[in-house]
């Protein structure tokens, strides 16, 4: 038997939740800090689990749904620049307009711990299981992006 919308819906709420906790843990136990590129994952998860959360509350699946699928999709737009950061030595995000701008924005400010970005983009290459980080990040915005999609696509149970 499939899983409701709702069920997933709540799924993809925890999924996007657990990975900001992983992100956490990497910043203040492994003392890895997020650079700009890191720190716009990390609003990109928040906006889909906060969008799945309430479209799954709401009864809302369409409206929460389109809005965690462009959460997603500005989330690959995200990773895929960092991941060419990465693979091109000397392109760089470090200490930029970009890292300026994000650590102004009042969620920065006053949550610093979650959203202030001191890292560099192309020193994200510590990896976990075999990934650099932002390979992670990008096989999650891929799986995402794939579950937003079918509920989307589906058939509607009566």
């Amino acid at each position: 038997m499939l899983p409701t919308t709702r069920q997933i819906l709540f799924a993809i709420s925890s999924i996007c939740f657990a990975l900001i906790a992983v992100a956490l843990y990497l910043q203040h136990i492994q003392q890895m800090q997020p650079c700009p590129l890191c720190v716009i994952q990390r609003y990109m998860f928040l906006a889909i689990g906060v969008a799945t959360l309430v479209s799954a509350i709401s009864g809302k699946v369409r409206e929460g749904t389109i809005l965690a699928l462009l959460a997603a999709l500005g989330g690959l737009y995200a990773v895929g620049k960092h991941l060419y950061v990465i693979a091109n030595p000397g392109f760089s995000c470090g200490i930029d307009p970009m890292e300026t701008f994000l650590n102004k924005i009042p969620t920065a400010e006053y949550l610093p711990w979650l959203f202030r970005a001191d890292g560099l983009c192309e020193g994200a290459t510590d990896s976990l299981m075999g990934l650099a980080i932002p390979q992670w990040s990008a096989v999650w915005f891929v799986v995402l992006t794939a579950l937003l999609t079918f509920v989307l696509v589906r058939k509607p149970r009566p």
